[in-house]
């Protein structure tokens, strides 16, 4: 899913980051807690800017799919099958899952999973029909349910089989990679309490009428309005019966949300903290002010304030960077009516990358809270998918290649722009379609309100005007350069080049990190309309295929390919923790676990 400061929203656990905070903030309003840090039994956390919680149901609608959202909620309602970076790597976390084992069927279509013994807050046992429950209203409302994707989960089951009150199977419908199955779509399960909730109203009789799509879509109606209702988080019967380390203790239309221990709750993850008070802030200096004033425990500030760490750590802080299971990057479209057919040349796309200078971007603007990028698969924490291809950068910053690039085919400065003087499709000419005297003159389409991404693209902008590329920077408001990323898309128009909604990282990853949501031919998010047959061949079978090297096949193609400008990887947020408040290791999916904090 793709992030943009309001924090990376997860899509079929990809983040679809149109979550940008720090940069949306418009008001200074907001004060924290105050001494929300002195009572030990207790944490707030600063929630990202201009953003609260507003969804509580397991099934999210299509607009309620925020991190922090899915975040809280499965500290409330455990997931089949969690994946997170707690642990330093990216794996299975058993504690955090409903599912206690697994194991696949000799044709590898068929998984058997059985469940933890965990109990509703009611005293019910949680069993495999609240996991058909889950599958049964997604299964016949898949279009209403945030995170559906045609012919993906549940769509790809075939049988659902309840072998008995802890152990099901689901069948599907041909072999998928395992990562691929249990990290991406498997994560998505979320069983819910079939005993309490399959009802169409809140006086309605209890039934099995999840199982027929007349019934299911009365249910999921029913539950979706209720979910609606923020201001009765608190006393819905509905939202009591949980089977989580916490449960709802205040739910606010402002976003404050407050979290108290479940004390009947059978897991092994048993939470330290009692109360967990998430706290909402209408600007980065709102959040900053309450933070210097020592009245949150667990907040973030800008990566420019690295410089000026020592007024946080000597107000007793640490200052730990969050490392983000993320790429960022900055499409080319391929369809642009001015510069699509440049961009479809590879020479073109290799001077250019070799104008950005990520070591140094991503020390000197971003102030270390950033890492080079250099192609589709996370660089940060280390995993056996990425290829050392990728991570030796096949493009290092080099301007005289750039220059050599551009005069090996057909390009002559006039002044300080290039032209095409050599038009034709030989080795040694400007390539299919572009024209004599066409100008090396791009336009960057950029979100505004980070000074970093400004004094990135201004660094970037100075490096190719050496080259003989003209660099025009156009910076909207995130919403906007998301909506312009999109028209092309939509066939309203197509007259970008080049869009980055970066600043918190562009694409943020489920354990296993496919592409199919990003650089597939005809994926939503795949918005330069990138389209190689190659890569789209890896793309497909990075979620089909059992061949382990298949991943580090398909980063060494696209970091080789260019179907984007590689860009510096910012942190998911730099975080300021109490001292003495141990959080552990920060989650780089962008979750977090506050049943595993503690003070010390």
């Amino acid at each position: 899913m793709l992030s943009t400061k309001r924090r990376a929203l997860m899509a079929p656990l990809a983040i679809l980051a149109a979550a940008s905070f720090a940069l949306t903030s418009c008001s200074s309003g907001d004060s924290g807690s105050g001494d929300a840090g002195s009572a030990k039994d207790t944490v707030s956390y600063a929630l990202p800017v201009g953003t609260g919680p507003n969804w509580l149901l397991p099934i999210a609608s299509p607009d309620t799919m925020a991190t922090h959202n899915s975040a809280i909620k499965s500290t409330l309602f455990v997931p089949l099958f969690e994946f997170n970076g707690t642990s330093g790597t990216m794996e299975w976390d058993k504690k955090a899952s409903a599912a206690k084992s697994y194991e696949f069927s000799d044709d590898k279509k068929t998984i058997s999973i059985t469940l933890n013994d965990l109990n509703w807050a009611d005293g019910t046992p949680l069993s495999s029909r609240d996991v058909e429950f889950w599958y049964n209203l997604v299964r016949f409302n898949g279009e209403a349910t945030g995170g559906y994707s045609a012919g993906m989960i549940p769509d790809n089951i075939t049988k659902f089989e309840t072998v008995d009150e802890k152990t099901f199977k689901l069948t599907f419908d041909k072999v998928y990679n395992e990562d691929f199955l249990l990290a991406n779509q498997l994560t998505l399960v979320r069983p819910m309490p079939q005993h309490a909730w399959d009802k169409t109203s809140a006086d309605g009789e209890i039934g099995d009428l999840d199982r027929d799509k007349a019934g299911s879509k009365q249910v999921l109606d029913y539950l979706f309005k209720e979910a609606g209702d923020l201001a009765s988080y608190a006393t819905n019967p509905l939202w009591k019966v949980v089977n989580g380390p916490y449960q709802v203790g205040t739910w606010s239309d402002s976003g404050e949300v407050t979290l108290e221990a479940n004390d009947k709750y059978t897991g092994e993850d048993k939470p330290s903290i009692k109360t967990v008070k998430f706290l909402p802030y209408t600007s980065t200096d709102a959040e900053m002010n309450t933070v210097r004033a020592g009245e949150v425990d667990y907040g973030y500030i800008t990566a420019s304030q690295m410089e000026n760490k020592a007024q946080f750590t000597d107000n007793g802080y640490e200052v730990k960077p969050w490392d983000g299971w993320s790429i960022t990057y900055m499409p080319y479209n391929f369809k642009s009516d001015s510069m699509g057919k440049v961009f479809s040349q590879l020479y073109v796309r290799q001077a250019l990358q070799h104008a950005v200078d990520q070591p140094s971007l991503s020390k000197v603007v971003w102030h270390d809270a950033a890492t080079p990028d250099y192609g589709p698969i996370p660089q940060t924490p280390e995993s056996d998918y990425l290829s050392q291809v990728q991570k030796d950068n096949p493009y290092p910053y080099d301007l005289d290649a750039a220059s050599k690039l551009f005069a090996d085919h057909g390009w002559t400065k006039n002044g300080d722009v290039l032209e095409c003087t050599n038009p034709g499709t030989g080795a040694d000419e400007c390539g299919e379609g572009i024209e004599q005297g066409k100008k090396m003159e791009i336009v960057f389409t950029t979100q505004n309100g980070s000074q970093e991404t400004d004094n990135m693209m201004a660094t970037i902008q100075s490096a190719m005007a050496q080259v003989g590329v003209k660099v025009t920077i156009d910076a909207k408001p995130l919403d906007n350069v998301l909506a312009e990323a999109q028209t092309c898309k939509q066939g309203t128009k197509c007259d970008w080049q080049f869009v980055f909604f970066g600043t918190a990282g562009s694409w943020y990853f489920p354990a296993y990190p496919t592409g199919e949501r990003v650089f597939a031919k005809d994926t939503k998010w795949n918005a330069g309309q990138y389209d190689n047959p190659e890569a789209e061949k890896l793309v497909t079978s990075m979620t089909t295929s059992t061949d382990p090297q298949i991943a580090q096949k398909y980063s060494e193609l696209l970091a080789k390919d260019l179907p984007v400008m590689w860009m510096p990887n910012p942190v998911y947020q730099v975080s300021v923790i109490k001292n003495g408040l141990d959080v552990g290791h920060q989650d780089p999916g962008a979750s977090f676990y506050p049943q595993r904090w503690s003070w010390k």
